[in-house]
């Protein structure tokens, strides 16, 4: 089967200037403004919300959105858009962010679906494809992921794309896994 793809200028000129990286069926790009709808739907959404503090109100997007922004401009690296390849459906959002703990700052790998999305992979293939670009692209060395221990689907995320859990740690009071993963020197062929 032959698909022809068709884009305008500006399309292509937005797709050139904000797709980080790819995937088989994923494309991660960086967040923009115009995105603050369907974030807005994500962050809205309790049950995807559930382990987080809160949801988010459009006033609470726009400020992530900003954060994200200044967080690529300042670190080289945030949280992306994940989209499908095929379709170009917003799927969820996944990527690196730093985060102060107690024993000082790590560079965390989160990723959050839309509920629709859930059980086809999308968020295992994001975080994998994170990790590689963090390892390979970035030259980090560790990453950590900052998860509620009940929430089941994201430690199966953790545990498939290699992070071991270390230790449980308080942070927004709660009490969270650190589960991490660090580049070793055998690793380095496997991306």
């Amino acid at each position: 089967m032959i698909v022809t793809l068709f884009f305008d200028a500006e399309e292509v000129k937005n797709l050139m200037t904000t797709q980080i990286f790819s995937t088989e069926r994923l494309i991660l790009r960086k967040m923009v403004r115009d995105d603050e709808d369907t974030l807005l739907a994500l962050f809205s959404d309790k049950e995807v919300m559930t382990y987080y503090p809160s949801c988010k109100n459009r006033q609470d997007t726009v400020k992530w959105i900003e954060w994200t922004l200044h967080h690529y401009k300042g670190y080289g690296f945030g949280m992306w858009i994940v989209e499908e390849r095929a379709s170009g459906q917003f799927l969820g959002q996944c990527g690196l962010v730093l985060q102060k703990l107690a024993h000082g700052v790590e560079v965390e790998l989160g990723y959050l679906f839309a509920k629709r999305h859930w059980g086809r992979g999308f968020a295992t293939e994001a975080a994998f494809a994170c990790k590689k670009y963090a390892f390979t692209e970035l030259g980090l060395y560790k990453l950590v992921s900052l998860i509620d221990p009940q929430n089941n689907a994201s430690l199966k995320v953790a545990k498939r794309i290699g992070m071991t859990y270390h230790r449980t740690i308080s942070k927004w009071d709660k009490q969270l896994a650190l589960y991490a993963s660090e580049k070793r020197k055998e690793e380095e062929n496997d991306f």
